[in-house]
């Protein structure tokens, strides 16, 4: 099977041979493609339509043929939708026939209810940074019970390390990676495992090193609206039907070029469009419509924590899923008890706020953030479908945003490390993993990015202000090779004793919730999930479900054990699901330290 999206953007390979170089450059007076023949370009006018286009047919151009654009007779830029830059965005772009690449038939995804996400970079995943490197680890996560991979951002960017957030050739993978093909045989390798491969998507901005689309199409950016990062896209402006067409075309070419099986928008609440259809909307709408008979999930990160756009079932306009910040934060808060920054809003009745996460789901909603990360006000959001969010206790911004980027689990104390994730991985929410949690990795996920010149002096010493609090002295170089390396986790830490343990915890959760929430995610009732605190450091939740079944949460944060009444006691004949530091013998009211039991029984009835 072969695949290959059209589009209106780029290079595009005849049938009867050559090719056709298409740029959108309205504030272009000259443009001409620079073909590279035998170490010189060759330069040939592209003709203007009038309305921004501009075309140049090369009748002996063929796969691997590099070339870039000339705006002006002065500035070569590579091609904003080349689908491969061999040297990264400041070199020349390569000619792909994607259509060669041949795919196994018979793949459709696998229906959201199965997700377990394991997000992973892939410069640090394995020591060889790359797809090909990558591939090879897949049958592991398979056998723990992992059923889709998320690879963070691999649209090409500038330098040969970075997280990826800063991309500008949102069309190519990653010059340091591999070849188009080696990201599709890693994603063919998942599939022929069982796994759906998800990629972290960038449409709210573009990188600040390799962009050169504001010399020759301004109208890519925004004149009204702003960007944490720089210069907001126009999604809403004169000109913006090209832009939209920009980025759901990446969308699309993802999904059906490469066969991703979902797809996670980074930081929607910085996609500003005021348009009568929102983007994402559109977005959605086609995507759906482009993929029948297949399961494509599209998955959002809002720090706005809003939810109007997330429907339990695969709807053309709507999401399937959302990453649940707030369930990270109060996680976080409860063990270490650390308050500063966006933790703060977290700080008051913490065990409250995780008893609401775990019945509810996202905490607040509405208010934007300080400078710092606490929200302006707090205000409580309404229950939403739990099915449709994506707890973790570790991602590449939990960690990444600290000064020394230690992970949740090195943070709380030693014998509640492993909690964090199994509460993540057992709950009717949609459960995700960062690589190297899965054996209780203690490699600090620092900063990292491959900047030189002026931006490398600003990114450091933007970390220095914003880690001036007494971590600066020692702060990690976010531009050096070393931190990047640093990063990076040792997988033969997972076969010491305390990472086959860690592992063995997690693959029996993962066996678990595949058992015994998985079947069952289409019953679970909405808004009818409840839970009490007992004592000063436990409680127990209670997810219901349309069958009179009742999925139940015995835990206890403290250090000590707890003696609970039996008002507050499970149902005897209860099945068990999964237990974590609670002996079989244990005597029946008696919650052990830093320990948590899962059970499965008829509604409780006292």
């Amino acid at each position: 099977m072969h695949c290959h999206h059209e589009m209106p953007f780029g290079a595009r390979l005849q049938d009867g041979g050559g090719a056709v170089f298409r740029l959108w450059a309205p504030a272009a007076r000259q443009v001409e493609l620079a073909v590279e023949a035998a170490g010189a370009p060759q330069l040939r006018p592209a003709q203007s339509d009038r309305k921004g286009w501009w075309e140049c047919r090369v009748p002996e151009a063929a796969a691997g043929t590099l070339y870039r654009w000339k705006i002006d007779g002065q500035l070569l830029v590579p091609d904003p939708a080349s689908r491969h830059n061999p040297e990264g965005p400041h070199g020349p772009s390569a000619l792909v026939d994607a259509r060669r690449f041949e795919w196994d038939c018979g793949w459709s995804g696998r229906p959201w209810n199965e997700t377990v996400l394991y997000e992973l970079h892939v410069g640090t995943f394995t020591p060889e940074g790359t797809f090909a490197a990558a591939a090879r680890r897949l049958r592991a996560l398979a056998d723990l019970g992992v059923t889709a991979v998320e690879l963070m951002p691999v649209s090409d960017f500038a330098g040969e390390f970075g997280w990826g957030y800063d991309g500008v050739l949102p069309y190519a993978p990653h010059h340091a990676y591999g070849t188009p093909d080696d990201l599709k045989r890693f994603v063919q390798q998942a599939h022929r495992l069982g796994l759906m491969a998800f990629l972290d998507v960038v449409y709210n901005h573009f990188g600040p090193d390799g962009n050169y689309l504001s010399a020759y199409a301004p109208p890519f950016f925004s004149r009204t609206h702003h960007s944490p990062w720089g210069a907001a896209l126009n999604f809403d402006g004169p000109d913006s039907e090209v832009v939209r067409e920009f980025f759901i075309h990446n969308a699309l070419y993802w999904i059906q070029e490469f066969r991703f099986d979902g797809l996670r928008l980074d930081a929607i609440h910085a996609i500003q469009d005021d348009s009568p259809r929102h983007l994402l909307q559109e977005l959605s709408e086609r995507v759906r419509t482009a993929t029948p008979g297949r399961h494509v999930h599209l998955v959002l990160e809002n720090e706005d924590n809003g939810h109007g756009l997330l429907a339990p079932a695969p709807v053309h306009g709507l999401y399937d899923g959302q990453w649940n910040d707030d369930f990270h934060h109060v996680v976080h808060v409860v063990l270490t008890g650390e308050t500063q920054r966006y933790y703060h809003d977290y700080g008051a009745d913490p065990l409250d706020l995780l008893a609401r996460c775990f019945t509810h789901g996202m905490l607040f909603e509405g208010s934007k953030r300080k400078e710092g990360g606490a929200r302006m006000s707090v205000q409580a959001a309404p229950p939403q479908p739990l099915t449709t969010l994506v707890n973790f206790a570790h991602n590449h911004d939990q960690a990444g945003n600290r000064a020394h980027g230690e992970r949740l689990s090195q943070l709380v104390p030693g014998d509640a490390a492993a909690l964090p994730t199994l509460l993540a991985l057992l709950t009717p929410a949609i459960p995700m993993l960062f690589f190297g949690e899965e054996w209780g990795a203690r490699e600090p996920f620092l900063y990292f990015a491959d900047w030189e010149g002026e931006l490398r002096e600003a990114v450091r010493a933007g970390r220095k202000r914003e880690f001036g609090h007494g971590d600066a002295h020692d702060l990690p170089d976010p531009c050096s090779r070393e931190t990047f390396a640093m990063s990076r986790p040792d997988p033969a830490r997972a076969q010491d004793d305390a990472g086959r343990e860690r592992l063995q915890q997690v693959r029996d959760a993962l066996r678990a919730r595949r058992q015994w929430i998985t079947p069952r995610q289409h019953m679970l009732l909405a808004g009818q999930h409840t839970a009490q605190r007992i004592g000063e450091r436990g409680f127990a939740v209670q997810w219901r479900y349309d069958d009179g079944k009742m999925l139940g949460l015995e835990l206890n944060l403290g250090d000590r054990p707890l003696q609970v009444e039996a008002l507050h006691l499970g149902p005897v004949e209860a099945q068990a699901v999964y237990s974590h530091r609670w002996p079989a013998d244990t005597a029946r009211g008696t919650w052990p330290a830093y320990a948590a039991r899962w059970t499965l029984g008829d509604e409780i009835t006292q």
